[in-house]
């Protein structure tokens, strides 16, 4: 019988509850059919101790399965199901060590404002950690979630037979925008060496509030922004 492996992704909160119970019953129903179902654990937790092993016991270190799966995505085998979305902020960043670092874990501290060399290498290990620097990574692989043309085609020439007319008092409204949306105000800048930036509230009396007065990047970071004209939209 041919073996087969179905990676499932360990992380955080509700996903978290959820694979307690539907995991045992996946491994229940493959057993025995040549299908092994593994896991991989990419929750902050794992990704904090997997990126920082130095101050760690042996029995305390974690091999870091997210860079494990970052290279398995880019293999043409490997077949994305379900892409996980992960979520960690700086808070939760802060949050998650402090716990660890009460459970025994010699951890080091995140430099929000790094001052130093040291603290500004710091930080950008932990831009590894963050959830933000998560998805990037595990969609390089074949995780494209578009419906092929062909099934959109199909749908459109033979319509759900439940499809009924749209009511006129619904308060929904399906709209399609031309300009002034996400994507036709996208900017984005590639950095071509290391500079600090802040991030600015400009209200319309033109007064100034700093929302991030400090961020350290690096050459080669990419800053992407865009906004939704609300008006435009309605």
């Amino acid at each position: 019988m041919t073996s087969q492996t179905i990676i499932y992704t360990e992380v955080d909160e509700a996903p978290a509850l959820a694979t307690y119970s539907l995991l045992p019953i996946l491994q229940a129903y493959t057993k025995g059919s040549g299908i092994a179902v593994t896991t991989k654990d990419i929750s902050l937790a794992g990704r904090i101790i997997a990126n920082f092993p130095e101050g760690l016991s042996e029995s305390q270190r974690v091999p870091d399965d997210l860079g494990e799966l970052g290279k398995l995505v880019k293999q043409p085998e490997a077949n994305i199901i379900k892409q996980p979305n992960i979520s960690a902020s700086v808070p939760q960043l802060k949050e998650a060590l402090k716990e660890l670092q009460g459970k025994g874990y010699a951890l080091p501290d995140y430099p929000e404002v790094p001052k130093t060399e040291a603290e500004k290498e710091l930080q950008v290990r932990f831009a590894k950690v963050l959830g933000s620097a998560v998805n990037p990574v595990l969609r390089e692989g074949n995780s494209d979630r578009r419906a092929a043309a062909s099934v959109k085609r199909f749908g459109q020439k033979n319509p759900h037979r439940m499809m009924k007319p749209w009511p006129a008092e619904s308060k929904t409204r399906v709209a399609h925008m031309t300009g002034g949306d996400f994507y036709g105000s996208e900017k984005s800048l590639t950095l071509s060496k290391p500079c600090e930036m802040r991030i600015e509230f400009v209200d319309d009396y033109g007064a100034v509030t700093v929302l991030k007065a400090k961020t350290s990047l690096l050459a080669g970071e990419i800053l992407d922004a865009s906004v939704m004209n609300v008006a435009d939209l309605r």
